[in-house]
């Protein structure tokens, strides 16, 4: 009442900056109450964590089986909300595009806007390999279209390829503020865009090889990831607020609840992997590396099997999203495919180029490299490159499974994976179950188009053939 009384005793006297004095009086300093261009950005990227770092992705890929509960091993039936990325991460970077009061004292504004799509682009490719059909061209308008129609998956990666030549196109010469991925550096944005539009275009080898190809080739011209120190990497703090969902798991929670699959620690342990330690511990029981069968409902225990790494659920953990041995495997198949010239020699050079990067990646070291590449079954075969490629590209992508599981789906590599109960591996999320009231004509209409009718586990996505 007394700070009322003055500020309108101020006023009537005449006071010049009336209006200002109010405002500032009743402003917190330290709540902003509009996020800045990078300060949107920054928030984009702390979900980025969340397209890894859940039991569900590893299960789809097969690298975890349950050690108590059995559930999602199991494949339920049901529906998978997409409507956490939409409203969070998307929504930000979409206001940040749609801005015109971007600040260039965060950084050159063609930068912060490059930055926002390409991880747009990142996004929706990771939305859409999950779905299949979702909303893109009227998603993202608020409160104007509650409702928005589903873009085909096709015309949504057309989208995407032209959103990161955009991006590819605008990024200068400077660094940008606020930036917890890449540090402002935008030499890496650029290649990490080029790179995201070459795993894109390899999605796209039993579909449309000739826009797969183009595409692909255009991103090596533009320029891709030339080391692990281009990775797009997540980093955890060693703090409560910041840490890893797998170290509130495992260690907070001391929930010993998953160990590796009997199926990839049979893929590492003859060949003396030497990420096998990383991955998982030697169990209680023995000190051996042993796996546990996917989706088994019987003998399940802690002791007997091995249990995540430390490394893996350490609190400041490292998710390795995109990188460099994934270029390299992609690179791999494509002279395999003829796509890029050298047959089986420019083959053989990437494939090995890149699990001596995936060993370093998660070794830290390369000891031990050049003796896996050397292996039985792991050392390049003409007759077999292209399972081979898949395999090693499967072991390398651990613990980010939802990219795992699209490889799988488009390869069929690796072949070992396993049907828990007789339930087949799913190819697809099914939609968000309240899209069937929030949202019923375009639902159904994308349902009926793209998949016969019926929403389930077991459509195809477009590029699944």
């Amino acid at each position: 009442m007394k700070k009322t009384y003055i500020t309108l005793l101020i006023c009537s006297l005449g006071f010049a900056g009336c209006n200002k004095f109010d405002d500032e009086i009743n402003t917190d300093p330290n709540r902003p109450s509009q996020a800045s261009g990078t300060q949107l950005i920054a928030n984009a990227e702390l979900s980025l964590s969340g397209l890894s770092s859940v039991p569900a992705a590893q299960f789809m890929a097969q690298y975890l089986s349950e050690t108590q509960y059995p559930v999602g091993s199991l494949y339920p039936d049901g529906g998978t909300s997409f409507y956490g990325l939409y409203q969070g991460p998307l929504m930000n970077l979409e206001t940040v595009l749609k801005s015109t009061t971007l600040s260039a004292n965060e950084g050159l504004v063609v930068n912060q806007q490059a930055v926002a799509k390409i991880l747009k682009a990142y996004y929706m490719w990771h939305i859409t390999d999950r779905w299949g059909d979702v909303p893109y061209t009227e998603a993202l308008k608020g409160v104007d279209d509650f409702k928005p129609a589903y873009d085909t998956q096709q015309s949504i990666y057309n989208s995407l390829f032209a959103l990161l030549d955009e991006a590819n196109a605008g990024i200068a010469t400077g660094t940008i503020s606020n930036d917890i991925v890449y540090g402002g550096d935008m030499t890496k944005w650029k290649k990490l865009g080029n790179t995201i539009r070459l795993l894109m275009a390899l999605r796209l080898s039993q579909v449309d090889a000739a826009k797969g190809n183009a595409e692909f080739n255009k991103a090596l011209t533009a320029g891709i990831m030339t080391s692990n120190a281009d990775n797009m990497v997540f980093k955890h703090l060693a703090d409560a607020a910041n840490q890893s969902y797998w170290f509130g798991q495992v260690v907070n929670q001391n929930r010993e609840w998953w160990a590796l699959t009997d199926n990839l620690v049979n893929m590492l342990k003859p060949v003396s992997d030497p990420r096998l330690a990383v991955y998982g511990k030697p169990t209680k029981k023995d000190a051996s590396f042993t796996g546990l069968r996917f989706g088994t409902e019987v003998g399940m225990n802690v002791t007997d099997f091995s249990l995540l790494g430390a490394a893996i659920h350490a609190q400041a953990q490292q998710i390795h999203l995109v990188t460099y041995a994934q270029t390299l495997f992609a690179r791999a198949e494509a002279a395999k495919l003829g796509w890029i010239a050298g047959g089986d020699v420019t083959a053989k050079t990437n494939y090995d180029a890149a699990i001596q990067a995936s060993v370093l990646q998660w070794t830290g070291v390369t000891t031990g490299a050049a003796a896996l590449i050397t292996q039985p079954g792991v050392v390049y075969s003409p007759a077999t490159a292209l399972e081979q490629i898949g395999n090693q590209r499967y072991i390398h992508l651990f613990m980010n499974g939802y990219e795992a599981w699209a490889e799988w789906r488009r390869t069929g590599f690796p072949s070992n994976l396993i049907t828990p109960k007789g339930k087949a591996i799913p190819t697809r999320n099914a939609y968000p179950p309240n899209e069937t009231f929030t949202n019923k004509d375009n639902y159904t209409a994308a349902v009926t188009r793209a998949l016969g009718g019926k929403d389930d586990l077991y459509g195809k996505v477009w590029w699944d053939k």
